[in-house]
């Protein structure tokens, strides 16, 4: 699925604004989305054109009685620390902002993973590269 890489810049500007270093921040696609992964947890992400939050299930259930905002419920099963937040809710820079605070504030809570050996970094630009070589790669036949 696509997401909307407006809100996803969007995202990346806060996150650094909010001193979220290069080494800490990872970008994933997960879910259907594309992930920020902030010290080895998962912390918000985008898909299609919403935001997608890691909360704790207090935190989740506080910000479900918000407007614009919903539980994760992709395969029948809720996810009760994962909200979505309509792109509504995310129009303006201060309700992303907020929004995205929360999130980073949660995940402050958690103790920082160490990132696994296959894991690699993830810039939009590595992104557009690896889609663009998909099927692309030739076999080269090495002779002894």
């Amino acid at each position: 699925m696509a997401f909307d890489e407006g809100l996803v810049d969007r995202v990346r500007t806060i996150l650094h604004a909010r001193r979220v270093t290069r080494a800490a921040l990872l970008e994933k696609r997960m879910f259907g989305a594309l992930v920020f992964m902030v010290n080895g947890n998962m912390c918000c992400g985008v898909r299609g054109t919403e935001l997608m939050l890691r909360l704790s299930g207090e935190g989740a259930a506080k910000a479900l009685r918000k407007p614009h905002t919903r539980l994760v419920d992709e395969t029948g099963k809720r996810m009760k620390t994962l909200i979505f937040i309509n792109e509504r809710g995310t129009d303006l820079d201060h309700e992303l902002e907020a929004w995205l605070d929360v999130a980073l504030q949660f995940n402050s809570t958690m103790q920082p993973k160490a990132p696994s050996a296959t894991a690699r970094q993830r810039t939009p630009t590595a992104l557009h590269r690896d889609e663009s070589r998909r099927g692309t790669r030739k076999r080269v036949r090495h002779e002894a």
